[in-house]
């Protein structure tokens, strides 16, 4: 029989639904309920969450918020990006890689407060439900997960305001009709999805970009900037060093308001339905072409094509949630030790939705100007040892073509 959990650490937003779930548990359960709130850097007032918990009844010391904006960049996006990964050749993971932190910091508290379960807010027809959950059970495998969405009897939004209402759960006006879409944000990106964008044929209404001008409105003048990269990772632009989180809040910034980053996406869920998502990631877009722009001059052939080959496979397992598997580890691990030489600095233009690489410069950089002129330079470079070089390669192409003409007779 399994056990009732006597302490729930909910990952909590503030938000309705979530502060729904906060009563539900304590009905459903009689537990006692912990929130969690993280800084992703989605925007908004996060402190509103320990109001509306302590309207809830939650005690003062079970109540956490916490900034993690600067570990989510280091230790998550940072990473992430050393491998240049996009899932199914577009989307830069942005909901993806916020899972595993938000996770991590649930199990921790948990053990800090002796809770024996934990609860998400995700539904059960999306990917974070596993995502979350992986998580959880990579850092503690017998920890009780409560996932909601797919427990409770609500069948409609009409039966959570419903329960609100008779739990004095504060609805918002703005709360009480159906949500055109839904939102997730954090410092990389943010996610609209859902109503008016469930239709794949239909552009999507102006008002669901949050973070970026469309780029017919972006400036008439180029924005140009110089990014500085230190093993992989950028520490810099226009030579003023930031901090990981202050750095990708300025390439929001900038890339942003040059209309950058915007993506209408039908993607592969985990659970085997397509889903139809705007992401924007104006930052993140700006930072990928800046970091390929460092690696053509850094990077040895084969191993910027490795990595290449790698990629995917990586991405994968971030959008599949399994940031904390042994394979993500050991690519991560081949990955970073490619990136030594990845410094240097990276010129980069923004102009109407573009991020163009206008110049790249490495104390370690491969580039030799004397090997690739078309005009006389000094180097060991014969061209008359081309000649043998595309015999052999030549060579069993001539062979196959000769075995052909036999089999014609």
């Amino acid at each position: 029989m399994t056990k009732t959990p006597k302490k729930i650490v909910l990952a909590y937003s503030g938000g309705l639904d979530t502060s729904i779930m906060l009563k539900w548990l304590q009905t459903e359960y009689g537990a006692e309920v912990v929130t969690f709130t993280a800084d992703l850097g989605q925007g908004g007032e996060v402190e509103e969450a320990r109001h509306k918990a302590e309207l809830l009844g939650i005690k003062p010391e079970n109540i956490f918020i916490e900034d993690l904006r600067e570990e989510f960049v280091r230790d998550f996006v940072f990473p992430m990006f050393r491998a240049n990964a996009l899932y199914e050749g577009q989307y830069l993971l942005g909901t993806s890689i916020a899972r595993p932190l938000i996770s991590k910091w649930q199990v921790d508290i948990a053990e800090k407060v002796g809770a024996d379960a934990v609860c998400h807010g995700a539904t059960g027809k999306g990917n974070d439900q596993v995502r979350f959950e992986l998580g959880y059970y990579a850092l503690k495998p017998d920890i009780k997960v409560i996932a909601p969405w797919r427990d409770w009897e609500f069948a409609s939004r009409t039966d959570l305001l419903a329960f609100a209402e008779a739990n004095q759960i504060p609805i918002a006006k703005d709360k009480r009709g159906e949500a055109p879409f839904s939102i997730d944000a954090n410092l990389l990106h943010s996610s609209s999805e859902g109503r008016v964008l469930e239709d794949p044929d239909v552009d999507a209404p102006d008002y669901v970009f949050q973070r970026t001008v469309s780029p017919e409105d972006a400036p008439d003048t180029p924005t140009v900037i110089k990014i500085g990269f230190e093993a992989g990772d950028p520490v810099s632009i226009d030579g003023e060093t930031m901090s990981p989180a202050t750095l990708l809040a300025k390439l929001n910034e900038l890339g942003g308001s040059n209309g950058i980053g915007r993506l209408d996406l039908v993607e592969n869920r985990q659970v085997g339905m397509k889903s139809r998502g705007i992401y924007e990631t104006p930052g993140g877009t700006v930072l990928l072409a800046a970091r390929r722009g460092i690696e053509s001059i850094t990077l040895d052939a084969g191993a910027m094509h490795l990595k290449d080959e790698l990629m995917p496979r990586y991405a994968k397992l971030v959008y599949d949630g399994f940031w904390f598997a042994p394979e993500r580890e050991m690519l991560q691990a081949a990955i970073d030790a490619s990136q030594s030489a990845v410094t240097g600095e990276v010129t980069i233009k923004l102009y109407k939705g573009n991020a163009t690489v206008i110049g790249r410069k490495s104390p370690y950089s491969l580039y030799d100007e004397d090997l690739v002129t078309f005009e006389e330079g000094e180097s060991d470079y014969d061209q008359k040892d081309a000649e043998g070089f595309i015999k052999l390669r030549a060579l069993r192409l001539r062979t196959l073509a000769q075995q052909r003409a036999k089999l014609k007779g």
